[in-house]
């Protein structure tokens, strides 16, 4: 969207409301980085140089010069594939340990770890430089007994501006077996000054290592081993308010990045919009693999998972200030100001919903597949259900005979778990059809099998065509409406069952057209669901016509919101 536009939309947002502002960023599903980079060797410790086109990480691949070595792997652009690695040489690797190296935002400076000969014990931290990027990496320097100890330094990250160097190390004075230090210099040209352990807030009695701080130096993700992880290695994230301010108490980034097995050494790249890291879970290549995740900005910020004006307010409200947790823009992890960047990255997202948890727009042209576009619920077309590229309510649409056509899902949810919404479009049917139905299913018990039944969600009345409902009617009875939807014409037909109330509401064409008298609810339910046939596919039930867009929430949506789906 373009700048003009936004500050159009910010006008009409100036006197709405705000409410608490709850934005943050999260991850996305982490992916491999493929067999080009990762081998059946270890590869760990991932360093991309600021322009994404160079990857630094280490290996014990037997093709290396010793025990462990440092490799790159580079690309033409950030939409490119990584090339094959190539190792950095034995200029600066070594028949000994050689790893855990980090890039410079500049690209002309790598440190790393080392225990060759010549250190001040254990691995050691060394650097090594080049005077451009086309040059070949000079001899390596180690950076002296200020920085390293007769104990173990590792993991190290410089920062953006070159002027803080954060390591892990297990040397005396810490709190554990490996604690995060920093250490400091004024210019580029100055020495390092004596490290600072980060302090209890951050390290443990366990391993705290792997370091790395955004740009602003506001923002560091490490690794540790402490108690109440997801695994035994988790990635934690830690926030200041300014980079001379103390750390805050760092929080777990969470099962969708971490798992059950080891995550270590966090990387984030230069534009913000991605972390790398190494881990030992399955679905790799060998023992531990170079994997990453994206990087995404929490936009609902009033927390009611719709993106809409009231959180545009919400910015407003905080606009100029240095306000964290609304600070989404340019990059997830935000510039430290909320501003304009701010507003075109809520903009890009205006309008999704967080609450649809499943949607088959129906609009394939070809297959048995209809797939999800939101979750994970493809479905399965039994008979021979015909695509319509054209002619559906919303682009394309499924035609069904009548006979033996239906689609199939897997479970999606039980509805005595909460409040539920569920909407499709239709053009046709006769009375005694259903639309949308919960399977019936069987289930062991001590006293043997039992049939746990399943209920019509969406149906025409076998009576006179009018929409209806058998959600929970095995205790409480049908809910029926007097309005007739198999007239030939498009109908955009809904359900909403709302826990909270424990009321059914049916809604035809964005009007709430019947209501539960009284409270209903608590009926369980373990069934995948049928598109265009009843619970047990009985014959009469199966639907006869078009059907389009079929949608499910995980929350009762209100009547104003329903009356904008049929727009």
């Amino acid at each position: 969207m373009k700048t003009t536009k936004i500050l159009a939309i910010l006008v009409l947002v100036l006197g709405l409301t705000a409410d608490i502002a709850k934005a943050d960023f999260t991850f996305g599903e982490p992916t491999n980085l493929g067999p080009t980079v990762n081998s059946a060797s270890i590869e760990g410790a991932p360093s991309v140089t600021a322009d994404g086109l160079e990857l630094y990480f280490e290996c014990d691949r037997p093709s290396g010069f010793g025990s462990n070595d440092m490799w790159v792997t580079t690309r033409a652009t950030t939409n490119d594939s990584w090339g094959e690695p190539v190792n950095l040489g034995p200029t600066v690797n070594t028949s000994y340990w050689d790893g855990a190296s980090n890039i410079s935002a500049d690209g002309l400076s790598l440190f790393f770890a080392s225990d060759r000969p010549g250190g001040s014990g254990e691995p050691d931290l060394y650097v090594t430089t080049r005077a451009t990027k086309d040059d070949p990496w000079g001899e390596p320097v180690n950076l002296g007994p200020t920085l390293n100890s007769p104990y173990f330094e590792d993991g190290n990250y410089i920062s953006a501006d070159g002027l803080s160097l954060y390591f892990s190390s297990r040397c005396l004075g810490g709190y554990g077996d490996f604690d995060i230090w920093v250490t400091t210099r004024a210019t580029l040209s100055d020495p390092w000054g004596e490290p600072v352990n980060l302090g209890p807030t951050i390290n443990t009695s366990t391993w705290d290592f792997g370091p790395h701080t955004t740009a602003d130096g506001r923002t560091l993700l490490f690794s540790s081993g402490k108690p109440g992880g997801v695994g035994g290695h988790d990635m934690y994230v830690t926030t200041r308010d300014t980079a001379s301010d103390p750390w805050k108490e760092p929080i777990n980034i969470g099962p969708v990045v971490n798992s059950s097995a080891d995550e270590r050494c966090p990387n984030i790249s230069a534009d913000g919009f991605a972390i790398r890291f190494h881990s030992d879970r399955t679905g790799g290549y060998g023992g531990w693999d170079i994997w990453q995740a994206p990087i995404l900005p929490v936009v609902d910020l009033n927390g009611d998972r719709v993106v809409d004006s009231a959180d545009m307010c919400i910015i407003v409200d905080h606009w100029g200030e240095d306000y964290p947790l609304c600070d989404i823009g340019p990059t997830p992890i935000g510039d430290s100001i909320v501003d304009v960047q701010d507003l075109i990255v809520l903009a890009e997202h205006l309008f999704e919903d967080y609450r649809l948890i499943a949607q088959w727009k129906l609009d394939e042209e070809a297959g048995d597949t209809a797939y999800d576009s939101i979750g994970e619920y493809d479905a399965t077309l039994h008979g021979e259900p015909a695509w319509q590229t054209t002619g559906g309510m919303i682009d394309g649409a499924l035609l069904l005979d009548g006979i033996d056509d239906c689609v199939e899902t897997n479970f999606i949810l039980n509805p005595a778990d909460g409040s539920f919404s569920v909407f499709a479009w239709l053009k046709g049917g006769l009375p005694g059809q259903v639309i949308i139905s919960q399977a019936d299913t069987t289930i062991d018990t001590p006293v043997g099998p039992t049939t746990n039944p399943g209920s019509t969600w969406l149906g025409a009345n076998p009576s006179d065509g009018s929409l209806m409902t058998g959600l929970m009617d095995i205790y409480f009875g049908p809910l029926e409406s007097e309005s007739v939807i198999t007239d030939g014409q498009w109908h955009h037909v809904g359900l909403v069952f709302d826990i909270i109330a424990m009321k059914r509401r049916l809604y035809v064409d964005g009007a709430e057209v019947v209501v539960d008298a009284g409270y209903v609810g608590g009926v369980q339910s373990s069934g995948g669901l049928y598109f265009g046939a009843g619970q047990a596919l009985g014959t009469g039930t199966f639907f006869s016509g078009l059907i389009d867009d079929v949608r499910i929430y995980d929350a009762a949506l209100t009547t104003e919101e329903i009356e904008v789906l049929t727009r």
